[in-house]
């Protein structure tokens, strides 16, 4: 072969791989600013890049992390953060799966301060709503949602301990989202203080039967605190257990009437038990209120005495 043959051949070669080479790497930058749209607008719609208030001051999420600076110290920085990962939910039974989260903040000081929020899912947006201080160095463990009904257990410390000190003590709230207010309402299990009757529902939480008193000045307690129960669920169906065997049957609610129907129960039998008396009881309810101390009250037919839950 010729040298200039040669030189033409070898040209054309490399002019053949050039091509193929700025080919590769168009198909390369197509694919990866595919790969990144879609993660863009994957990102776009993840509760993880939410606003939030916190203490008055507004907080943007940006993959679950906002830092700023403190107003009355440029220097410090307030670090805000998602604590674990979201807890999916339709919150406010509008048929969009929304999300509850636990954030964390840390203003500059030794607190870490842990807050229970919720973004509500509107279209391929989340809008984030006020937040809920559940205390602060906490150690969280587990979040549980039933329809609007949001459970927090974590670990505290007792008043008297020191911060310095593991949190041991386990400790539970219960949250309802109002959609109305678009907030976060505590309901106190154990509260001697005001509640607010006006938001309180037969199926916030399970009730323990504290005790029943007559019109006659006499009642009847439980043997053993926390055994007798109910649970109200939304399809009509209402699970009972006692101190000796589980029950479930119907419940009806007519403006504040309501009537148990088709009981049935297990057929354990224990000396001593407290549950035909517990049954008999609600088989004479014909009402119930709340009182603002927390309570489920049932009251019973003919005026003769009420049922009191917490």
């Amino acid at each position: 072969m010729k040298i200039r043959d040669f030189c033409l051949t070898s040209r054309y070669f490399q002019l053949n791989f050039l091509g193929l080479l700025l080919l590769l790497l168009l198909m390369q930058s197509c694919h990866y600013g595919v790969n990144n749209e879609a993660k863009s607008s994957e990102h776009g719609v993840s509760p993880m890049n939410t606003s939030f208030s916190i203490e008055l001051r507004k907080i943007v999420l940006i993959n679950g992390h906002a830092e700023q600076s403190a107003m009355s110290d440029p220097k410090s920085k307030i670090i805000s953060q998602v604590w674990g990962s979201a807890e999916i939910a339709d919150v406010n039974a509008d048929g969009q799966q929304d999300a509850v989260l636990i954030l964390t903040q840390n203003t500059g000081g030794s607190g870490t301060y842990y807050y229970l929020a919720v973004a509500i899912r509107e279209g391929n947006n989340y809008q984030g709503t006020a937040v809920f201080l559940l205390g602060d160095r906490i150690q969280p463990q587990d979040i549980r949602i039933e329809d609007n009904r949001i459970t927090v257990k974590f670990l505290d410390r007792l008043l008297s301990e020191p911060y310095s000190n593991l949190p041991t003590i386990p400790k539970e709230k219960l949250l309802i989202y109002d959609p109305k207010a678009k907030q976060l309402i505590n309901v106190e299990q154990d509260f001697e203080g005001e509640a607010d009757p006006s938001i309180m529902t037969l199926g916030m939480k399970t009730w323990y039967w504290e005790k029943t008193e007559y019109n006659n000045d006499s009642s009847h307690r439980p043997a053993l605190p926390k055994v007798f129960s109910l649970k109200f669920e939304k399809n009509g169906n209402v699970t009972m257990s006692t101190d000796c065997n589980s029950m479930q049957g119907d419940y009806s609610v007519t403006n504040k009437q309501i009537e148990f129907s088709n009981i049935a129960s297990t057929r354990m039998f224990c000396e001593g038990s407290q549950e035909q008396l517990f049954a008999g009881m609600l088989a004479s309810v014909n009402a119930y209120f709340f009182t603002s101390k927390g309570q489920l009250v049932l009251e019973l037919k003919y005026d003769s005495g009420s049922m009191i839950f917490r």
